[in-house]
C-alpha cells in the first residue's frame, strides 16, 4: 500500500525526461530531423499506472531515457517503502508503553518504548549505488527521528480501560490487561511525521540541490508514510496494559471492595496490533 501512495504521489508531478528539453526550431529542427533513422524518431514510450515519469517525445533516446528512469526511480521507490514498512513491523512487534497511571478504571498518561527505526530501515533499504545508500540514508534518519519524536508525544487521556478495578475485593488488584482502545483514542502530536515536516528535513539532510528528483522522491515517500499512518492509527489497538494497584479499605465501617488507587501498567511487547 505504501508502494502505491508513493508512486501515485510521485507521478501527479507529472516529470518529463529529458529535463527542459523542447524542440529544436529553425534550421536545428532539420539537422536534428536528419540526425535519426525514421524508426528512431516514432518509438512506444514506457507505460504504467501511475505512470512516473513521461517522454519529452518519441524519440527513441528519450523514450529509453524514460524506461530508464521508470525502472529506477520506481525500484527505489519500491525497495524504501518495503524496507520502511518492514522495519514499522518489527517496531510494532517490539514496542511496549509504560508508567501508565491506573486509578479506578481510568488510565492516564504513560510512555511508548520502542527500538529506533533507522537500523531496522537500512537493514533492507536499496544501497546498490552510492546514490541510492545516500538516499536511503537520509530517509531512514529523518524517518527514524520523526517517529521518536511522535511516540514521545503519545499519551492516554484518561481513557476507562479497566472497568474491573471501579470495585475490587482484596488489598491489592492483580495485574489484569486494559480493554482494548483504538491508539487514534490517544492524546498525540504527529507534527514531526507530517509530509512537509519530513520532506523539509530530507531536504536539508541531503544537502544537495543538483542531486535528481530528491524533491518530488521525498515528498512521495514522506506522503506515503503520512497516508499510512492514518491509516494505522484508526486500524491499530493499544491492548495488554497490564494494570494492578493497591485497594484501600476503610474502618469504620469495614468496606469489602474498593477502586484502585494510585496503580500503574505497563505493556508486554507487541501490545499494539
Amino acid at each position: 500500500m505504501m508502494q502505491q501512495f508513493a508512486r501515485l504521489k510521485f507521478a501527479s508531478f507529472g516529470l518529463k525526461v529529458p529535463v527542459n528539453w523542447q524542440p529544436p526550431q529553425g534550421d536545428d529542427a532539420k539537422h536534428y530531423g536528419d540526425a535519426f533513422k525514421p524508426e528512431e524518431k516514432q518509438t512506444v514510450p514506457g507505460m504504467g499506472v501511475p505512470l512516473l515519469f513521461m517522454a519529452a517525445s518519441t524519440n527513441k533516446y528519450h523514450t529509453d531515457s524514460q524506461k530508464m528512469h521508470i525502472g529506477k526511480i520506481g525500484g527505489f521507490i519500491d525497495g524504501m517503502c518495503s524496507a520502511i514498512c518492514s522495519a514499522w513491523g518489527q517496531w510494532q512487534s517490539m514496542a511496549s508503553m509504560t508508567g501508565v497511571l491506573v486509578n479506578a478504571v481510568t488510565a492516564s498518561m504513560g510512555q511508548i518504548v520502542g527500538p529506533p527505526l533507522m537500523p531496522l530501515i537500512l537493514a533492507s533499504a536499496p544501497k546498490s549505488s552510492p546514490m541510492e545508500l545516500k538516499y536511503s540514508n537520509v530517509i531512514a534518519t529523518v524517518i527514524s527521528n520523526g517517529w521518536m519524536q511522535f511516540t514521545a508525544t503519545v499519551k492516554i487521556p484518561g481513557l476507562p480501560m479497566f472497568p474491573a478495578f471501579a470495585a475490587f475485593p482484596g488489598p491489592l488488584a492483580p495485574p489484569i490487561p486494559n480493554v482494548p482502545v483504538p491508539f487514534a483514542a490517544l492524546t498525540q502530536v504527529p507534527v514531526s511525521i507530517s509530509t512537509n515536516m519530513l520532506k523539509m528535513q530530507m531536504i536539508g539532510q541531503l544537502g544537495d540541490p543538483a542531486a535528481p528528483f530528491h524533491k518530488e522522491l521525498f515528498e512521495a515517500i514522506s506522503n506515503a508514510f503520512e497516508q499510512c499512518y492514518n491509516l494505522w492509527k484508526a486500524s491499530t489497538m493499544v491492548t495488554n496494559i497490564l494494570g494492578t494497584g493497591p485497594i484501600p479499605t476503610f474502618a469504620p465501617p469495614y468496606v469489602p471492595v474498593g477502586p484502585v488507587v494510585g496503580g500503574m501498567g505497563n505493556m508486554l511487547p507487541g501490545g499494539f496490533v
